[in-house]
């Protein structure tokens, strides 16, 4: 099992993160449990509503939409982050390609985080405006 350090180290360089506090991170941190999943776990599955997201702590995960790899992804990563802000369908399925372990954090609990600390929000928002405007910039020039 990993210390709470090792949580915040890999949530410090995840771009929905990158504004957090030390504080911010903390609380985010304490908020989730560790999972170790052998590989060939099924961590989200698109098409069925998400409540969770996944940090990989180690190991590998492979992302696949509408049946085709996108990415493969390894320790640092997040998976599934959406599904904390809204309960949509997920855009992607997950597998882990090598065992794993990552922290799990559910809506529940990330939002519990966010009335706690406020402010949070308002530089998630941010974040994610962000990586709006770069998908926009991507897609469309």
């Amino acid at each position: 099992m990993a210390s709470k350090k090792a949580y915040i180290d890999h949530l410090r360089n995840i771009p929905l993160f990158s504004s957090c506090s030390q504080k911010d991170l903390e609380k985010i941190a304490k908020a989730g449990d560790e999972v170790s999943m052998p590989a060939g776990s099924l961590i989200v599955d698109q098409g069925q509503t998400g409540r969770e997201a996944f940090v990989v702590l180690s190991g590998t995960v492979l992302v696949k939409r509408n049946g085709k790899k996108v990415a493969t992804l390894g320790p640092g990563a997040i998976v599934g982050e959406l599904a904390l802000l809204d309960d949509q369908p997920r855009s992607a399925t997950v597998v882990c390609t090598a065992p794993a372990r990552v922290l799990e954090v559910t809506s529940g609990q990330f939002r519990a985080v966010l009335d706690e600390v406020p402010a949070l929000a308002h530089k998630l928002m941010s974040a994610l405006a962000g990586r709006v405007r770069n998908l926009d910039t991507s897609l469309l020039g």
